[in-house]
C-alpha cells in the first residue's frame, strides 16, 4: 500500500499502517515502524527537506517544531499510515 504526498510516497503494509494508525496513542507504534529497516530506507531516500515542506503544507506546525528531523519522520509516517487505512475504508 501507498500513501501518495505531493513531493514522494510512502509504501508499507496494510498492518503496518494499522499498526500506526488506531484510537489513541500512536507515539510507540510509529517509533517502532521507523525503526523498520524499509521504513529507514524510504526516509532516507526521499530526504529531510521534502518531508518538512510536504508538513508545512498542512499549517500545524510552527517553524521551529518543523526543524525537528527526527519529529518530522515521525510526524510523515503516522500521516502516511492514516491516509493508507482512510483510503482502505472508503
Amino acid at each position: 500500500m501507498y500513501a501518495t504526498f505531493n513531493r514522494f510516497e510512502i509504501k508499507m503494509s496494510m498492518l503496518q499502517a494499522r499498526c500506526g494508525s488506531h484510537q489513541g496513542s500512536c507515539d510507540d507504534d510509529v517509533k517502532d515502524l521507523l525503526s523498520l529497516p524499509e521504513i529507514k530506507r524510504q526516509l532516507r531516500k526521499i530526504g529531510p527537506d521534502p518531508i518538512k515542506e510536504e508538513l508545512k503544507e498542512y499549517g500545524a506546525w510552527s517553524e521551529e517544531e518543523l526543524n525537528d528531523v527526527e519529529q518530522n519522520k515521525a510526524r510523515i509516517i503516522w500521516i502516511a499510515c492514516g491516509n493508507i487505512v482512510e483510503e482502505d475504508c472508503k
